[in-house]
């Protein structure tokens, strides 16, 4: 018993010095493969950007002897070839999304290195749309939200959507997908319109950012113009105004507002809808003027004022007394000082 006991051990010491060598050589061919994972290869260019369907070309070289090298890829593969140090990847029509090139070289005793060639496929989107969650004329200080609708575009990751008023850029929306096929895509953007975008024009525009690499300018597809009308309601620049009574009189109430106002005036003997009034026969006194429209109201007082003609005249003649005075004591002091002197 006591032998084979011994025996068993034995056995068990040698299976397990011989389970860490093996142990050990694997632990030091991983750290051989770590160390050459560089590989000797060159691509040129080192990142492709390609619209779907369109040509596509790599070339990779190296400057070290090799046993073969290579261009492994679902579209456009180059079998191995022993004799060549520069081989070029391309493929006349691309229709794949995802693919994933990579060029290797059998070098030393690494069975394959590879060097993978990233590769974007895009494409530009097949429609731009912009639309508002309303109906008929936006409300001034009200709230509303454009929405902008990108038809198959593709990567969505590159894909920026810009918003205008006019020429003026407004806000930007991204997009954190990492979708590599085309997709549609919506963007929001909330607005408050005042008075000064009645007639403005919103647009939205898909702008795709590839890169360096890319196509530049940028590739971008904008949508139609929107039409904004805006309600508002009048408001007149100041509440009064004042008007000094001559011959002619001319009381101008007239004020933006959409819809168009109607027009009111008080302490008229007769009622009057213009927006202006022109009379010699104002009396002195407030003259208040409303304007209305479906939003609301505002008022104007104009005060007109006399001119006092006979106030008019006396300072007038009161002037031409004193000049006349002045001139007077001028004379008399002038002749007066020549008789003394000849005396």
């Amino acid at each position: 018993m006591q032998k084979g006991s011994f025996s068993l051990t034995t056995s068990f010491r040698v299976f397990y010095m011989r389970l860490t060598l093996v142990g050990f050589s694997f632990l030091h061919f991983s750290l051989v493969t770590g160390a050459q994972t560089e590989c000797p290869l060159q691509l040129n260019p080192q990142r492709v950007v390609v619209r779907y369907g369109g040509s596509v070309a790599a070339k990779c070289n190296t400057s070290v002897p090799h046993k073969g090298m290579g261009w492994e890829a679902s579209e456009g593969a180059v079998p191995m070839t022993k004799n060549q140090s520069l081989i070029t990847w391309r493929v006349p029509e691309l229709t794949e999304w995802d693919i994933k090139p990579f060029c290797y070289i059998n070098y030393k005793d690494v069975d394959q290195c590879p060097v993978e060639l990233p590769v974007t496929v895009y494409k530009t989107p097949d429609s731009v749309f912009i639309s508002v969650n309303h109906n008929g004329p936006m409300k001034e200080g009200e709230l509303y939200e454009l929405q902008c609708d990108v038809h198959n575009v593709a990567p969505v990751q590159n894909l920026t959507v810009n918003w205008y008023k006019g020429q003026t850029l407004l806000d930007q929306t991204t997009f954190t997908d990492t979708s590599e096929t085309p997709v549609n895509k919506t963007a929001t953007l909330l607005i408050r319109p005042d008075r000064a975008d009645d007639g403005a024009q919103y647009r939205c525009e898909a702008e795709l950012d590839l890169g360096a690499e890319g196509p530049q300018p940028h590739p971008t597809i904008s949508s139609k113009p929107l039409n904004v009308e805006v309600y508002y309601k009048p408001q007149h620049s100041s509440s009064t105004e004042t008007i000094i009574k001559d011959d002619k009189v001319m009381l101008d109430c007239t004020v933006k507002a959409n819809p168009a106002s109607t027009y009111t005036w008080d302490h008229l003997k007769e009622k009057n809808s213009s927006s202006v009034l022109k009379s010699s026969a104002l009396s002195p006194g407030n003259y208040t003027c409303t304007a209305t429209n479906a939003l609301g109201r505002d008022s104007k007082v104009f005060i007109v004022k006399s001119t006092d003609r006979t106030t008019f005249w006396a300072i007038v003649l009161t002037g031409v007394a004193v000049a006349v005075a002045l001139i007077a004591s001028y004379l008399i002091f002038k002749f007066g000082f020549s008789k003394n002197s000849v005396i």
